[in-house]
């Protein structure tokens, strides 16, 4: 497995465990379409979230959430829709999250919920 794989998965881990914790019931875990991938779908009492999990060892390349475009948001958007489709769900509130996931070398791993941003 290559280290970008490795590291991604663990931030989606840590993401998933973080989600959790706040009381958050997840669905899903790297679902997967023609469209491309989602990374957790969970909910978060009656609305249903989508989340985007975005994992650095470092901010040399700017902070994990600066790597969330428009373009990825819309892509988002198509898959929550093909989701929900394969799913026949229609719930209430639909909303989509990223969770930024930051790895310091000798530090502690930070986790940064940014809720609703499309």
């Amino acid at each position: 497995m290559r280290t970008k794989d490795a590291v991604g998965q663990y931030g989606e881990e840590l993401a998933a465990r973080y989600l959790a914790k706040s009381g958050f019931a997840i669905l899903e875990r790297n679902w997967r379409c023609e469209l491309g991938e989602i990374d957790i779908v969970a909910r978060d009492g009656e609305a249903l979230v989508v989340c985007e999990v975005k994992t650095r060892r470092g901010l040399n390349y700017g902070s994990p959430l600066e790597s969330i475009t428009y373009k990825k948001l819309v892509k988002l958007r198509r898959l929550v829709g093909r989701w929900l489709q394969e799913h026949d769900l229609r719930p209430g509130e639909v909303r989509i999250d990223v969770i930024a996931v930051l790895l310091p070398r000798g530090g502690d791993p930070s986790v940064d919920h940014v809720r609703g941003v499309a």
